[in-house]
C-alpha cells in the first residue's frame, strides 16, 4: 500500500515520527486524546495503522470499528490494552516492543530498590525542608543489600537483568516463574527456583514483580501474600499496577506489616490510591522505568519498523515482535 495512514496516539520521539513520515501519512494526537473507546472509534476508521500506548483501549469495539486497520503497534512490551484475539480474528496484526527496554528497566529496578531501602525520598525531603543540622548516627537507617534475598516473580528478560545487578550487590537470588529457567541461566545467575509465589514471598527480604499482567497475575500480591512477607521486607513493582491489590498494600504499609514499597506502576493509572500517598516508606514514581532517551527512541523504532514491514508484505515469521492471539 502506498502512503498508508498512520495514527500515533500521542507525541513520541521525533526521530520515530520522521521515520514514519517517509513511509506514510502520519497524524500525531495529543497526550490523553485517545484514552477512551469513543475517541478512537470516532477516527480509527480513517487509518490503516495505529501506533498506541498502554493507556490506549484497543478493545473489540474499537477494532471492529476500523475496517481499514492492518496493524496495531504498541509503544510498550506489554499489550494487555489490546484485544489480541479479536485483532487476530479480524486479520489485524499486533506488535509490541520486547528486548529494547531490558537494560533501562534493569537499571531502574536497582535504583528503585536502593531509593526505597535507603530512604532517599524521606532524607531528601528532610534536607529540603531545612531540618538537616549535621550528621546523625541514627539518621535514616535502611536495609543493607549484601547477603539479603531478592525474590523475583517473573524471570524474563527484565527479571534477569535485575538479577544480574542485584547479584553484583551481593544479594542472593530466588525466583518464581511459569516455567523453570534452563540450568545454564540458573548457574550464571546463581539463582534458586521456588515453586510458589507464597513460598518466595515468605523467603524474600525483597520481593520484586517483573511478570506480565494476565488473569492469573491480577492481584497476585494481595493481603495473603503481604501477610506472608517478613515484616522487614520490601515490595518492588515495575511490572503492571493491577498485579498488586493497592488497597491491601496501603493497609500493609500503614500497619507496618511490611517495611516499604517501591512502585513505578499503579492499579488505576494515572490514579494513585490515596492511602498509598500517605503510606510510610513508599517510593512512588510516574511509570518511568524505560525513560531514557535511547530506550524510548528504540521502542518507537521497533514499533515503526513492524508497521513498515507489514505494509511492505514481509511475512509474519520474519517480524520478530508480532504478538499472536
Amino acid at each position: 500500500m502506498k502512503n498508508p495512514r498512520i495514527l500515533i496516539t500521542e507525541p513520541i520521539p521525533q526521530t520515530v515520527i520522521s521515520h514514519l513520515k517517509e513511509f506514510g501519512e502520519v497524524t500525531v494526537g495529543e497526550k490523553g486524546q485517545y484514552n477512551s473507546e469513543e475517541a478512537l472509534i470516532d477516527v480509527l476508521k480513517n487509518y490503516d495503522a495505529l501506533l498506541c500506548m498502554l493507556s490506549t483501549p484497543v478493545t473489540k469495539k474499537v477494532l471492529r470499528s476500523a475496517p481499514n486497520l492492518k496493524i496495531v503497534a504498541n509503544f510498550a512490551v506489554g499489550y494487555n490494552n489490546i484485544d489480541v484475539k479479536t485483532a487476530t480474528n479480524l486479520d489485524i496484526k499486533v506488535a509490541n516492543t520486547p528486548d529494547v527496554l531490558t537494560e533501562a528497566c534493569g537499571d531502574f529496578a536497582m535504583a528503585l530498590l536502593m531509593a526505597t531501602t535507603r530512604n532517599f525520598y524521606q532524607a531528601e525531603t528532610y534536607l529540603r525542608e531545612g531540618k538537616f543540622k549535621g550528621w546523625e548516627p541514627l539518621g535514616f537507617l535502611g536495609m543493607e543489600l549484601r547477603g539479603k534475598t531478592l525474590g523475583i516473580v517473573g524471570m524474563g528478560r527484565i527479571g534477569q537483568a535485575f538479577a544480574h545487578r542485584a547479584k553484583a550487590f551481593g544479594m542472593n537470588i530466588s525466583y518464581h516463574n511459569r516455567s523453570r529457567l534452563p540450568k545454564q541461566i540458573e548457574e550464571e545467575l546463581d539463582c534458586s527456583f521456588i515453586s510458589t509465589t507464597e513460598e518466595l514471598a515468605r523467603q524474600s527480604d525483597v520481593l520484586s514483580l517483573n511478570c506480565p499482567l494476565t488473569s492469573e497475575t491480577h492481584h497476585l500480591v494481595d493481603k495473603d501474600i503481604l501477610t506472608t512477607m517478613p515484616k522487614h521486607a520490601i515490595l518492588i513493582n515495575i511490572s503492571r499496577g493491577p498485579v498488586v491489590d493497592e488497597e491491601a498494600l496501603a493497609e500493609a504499609l500503614h500497619n507496618k506489616e511490611i517495611a516499604g514499597a517501591g512502585l513505578d506502576v499503579f492499579e488505576r493509572e494515572p490514579e494513585v490510591h490515596p492511602r498509598l500517598l500517605s503510606a510510610p516508606n513508599c517510593t512512588m514514581l510516574p511509570h518511568i522505568a524505560s525513560a531514557t532517551f535511547e530506550t524510548r527512541e528504540a521502542i518507537g523504532m521497533l514499533a515503526a519498523k513492524a508497521i513498515i514491514k507489514v505494509f511492505n508484505g514481509v511475512p509474519d515469521k520474519e517480524i520478530s515482535n508480532l504478538v499472536t492471539g
